[in-house]
């Protein structure tokens, strides 16, 4: 016979301390996998090829015939996992932690991962569309994070009240909507002001590299446009 529960003197239930859905630990994981391996595991001489065998370079592209390579085509989403400076890859994992964590518990792990892909992509082909002979190396997850975030403005970032969800919960805003939305309004000029800004003025803390503030745009613009292609049915709603 099953005893009853004095929920009296049940132990306080605790709020875990994160909440960070496997899918972005995953990617969390394989980030600091490539950052270790790069900087710790590699010679100098095979990081260098690391990098010109796995960054996205739009000379590959426009001048080597990488748009018939299938290991060219690779390099637009395996860019996405490598970074050039330990801040380079702390402020990105803390950006993915903040705005991956939300929108993965909404639209679950395949779709993130897809996601993913496709911002990843979008990212680069603007940085490609602006910068198509630069023989430059182009890494870091800040393309793909961005998409993130422009998915997070398009759900005005409400975020669920329930134990243990992370999720972004509402319906999805309309874009007219979300654009006249204060908060998602003012979010997005401060974005794409700051962006552009650091961009055209700042470089990676503790690398030589510029930002590529385009592949943030182009990432951006990807999340927030294409986030409805990825949404499914209000998880928390749903569950009510």
């Amino acid at each position: 016979m099953t005893e009853p529960t004095n929920v009296h003197n049940a132990p306080p239930s605790r709020e875990p301390v994160f909440n960070i859905p496997g899918v972005i630990l995953a990617i969390f994981a394989i980030c600091v996998a490539v950052f270790v391996l790069e900087n710790y595991v590699l010679t100098d001489a095979q990081d260098s090829n690391f990098l010109l065998d796995y960054a996205f370079i739009p000379a590959r592209f426009s001048q080597f015939g990488g748009f018939y390579s299938p290991s060219a085509w690779l390099t637009t989403l395996t860019y996405s996992f490598m970074h050039g400076s330990f801040a380079h890859i702390a402020l990105n994992m803390i950006w993915l932690a903040a705005f991956g964590s939300p929108l993965a518990a909404r639209i679950g792990p395949l779709r993130t991962a897809l996601f993913w892909v496709v911002t990843a992509i979008a990212a680069v082909m603007m940085h490609f569309a602006i910068y198509p002979a630069s023989p430059i190396p182009l890494v870091g997850a800040s393309g793909a994070i961005s998409g993130m975030m422009g998915a997070a403005a398009r759900f005005g970032f409400r975020r669920s009240t329930q134990r243990n969800s992370a999720a972004f919960t509402g319906p999805l805003l309309p874009i007219g909507v979300a654009l006249r939305t204060r908060t998602v309004l003012v979010f997005v000029a401060v974005w794409f002001i700051t962006n552009i800004a650091t961009g055209l003025f700042a470089v990676v803390p503790g690398d030589a590299a510029t930002i590529a503030w385009e592949a943030h745009i182009g990432g951006f613009l990807i999340g927030f446009l294409g986030i409805a292609l990825f949404d499914r049915n209000d998880p928390v709603t749903n569950a009510r």
